[in-house]
């Protein structure tokens, strides 16, 4: 491998790196902003922090387009990334729009789902095997969704929802929707609705995967330990 291949690989691994950093600092910066906020309007640190990792998703984009060989092509498959990397949020603040706050912490959210990208990343270096790198980005996903939707559950019901006390009570509503049990919970806002549909849709997609992984990784060492 060339040197300049080398150079490059490595300069790819290092913005992997901060975006992984920058998703885990964007994520305890909303979960401070939600719960610790007063639920009308976001914080200038947050607004800072959104701003910054908007900037390195998207310098880091530019950098990977400009390496590429086929840009146009690189453009077309990575052109969500680029769209959800845009901190619509701190436009709308500069810009002095009055949004909705369910629409303002909607594009809050946005940077966030770029971080999900990382998530193969992560995997590669923790784990070795596609299959396991596939285990651990799904179990990435429903962890990190759930945490995500319990945030947004809290954001939106708390102070509307009378049976809805603290976080701890969205915290396991998240969990028992997301695993199909159900809570006794219920929302009453249109975004709780929203996300008490998607958290069990999501449930029964990823748990068949859970046992599927455990039918591939354990059944081959069943039938060498019966032979």
């Amino acid at each position: 491998m060339e040197r300049s291949e080398l150079s490059e690989n490595r300069l790819m691994r290092r913005l992997s790196e901060l975006k992984v950093l920058a998703g885990l600092v964007l994520l305890v910066a909303i979960s401070w902003e939600i719960l610790a906020g007063h639920h009308q309007a976001f914080s200038r640190g947050y607004l800072a922090v959104q701003l910054v990792v908007c900037l390195l998703f998207l310098c880091d984009f530019f950098i990977r387009w400009r390496l590429a060989g086929r840009k146009g092509l690189f453009l077309l498959r990575n052109l969500l990334f680029l769209l959800i990397s845009i901190p619509y949020l701190n436009i709308a603040v500069w810009s002095h729009a009055q949004l909705p706050r369910y629409w303002a912490m909607l594009l809050g959210l946005m940077p966030l789902i770029r971080a999900f990208g990382v998530l193969g990343i992560v995997a590669h270096w923790l784990v070795t095997g596609r299959i396991r790198q596939l285990f651990v980005s799904y179990l990435f996903t429903v962890l990190v969704f759930t945490y995500l939707s319990a945030l947004v559950f809290y954001d939106y019901e708390i102070g509307v929802n009378p049976k809805l006390d603290g976080f701890g009570d969205a915290l396991w509503w998240a969990w028992m929707n997301v695993t199909t049990v159900g809570a006794e919970i219920f929302a009453v806002t249109a975004v709780g609705k929203v996300v008490t549909v998607l958290l069990p849709s999501l449930g029964m997609m990823m748990f068949p995967i859970f046992t599927s992984y455990i039918l591939q990784e354990y059944a081959p060492r069943k039938r060498e330990s019966d032979s």
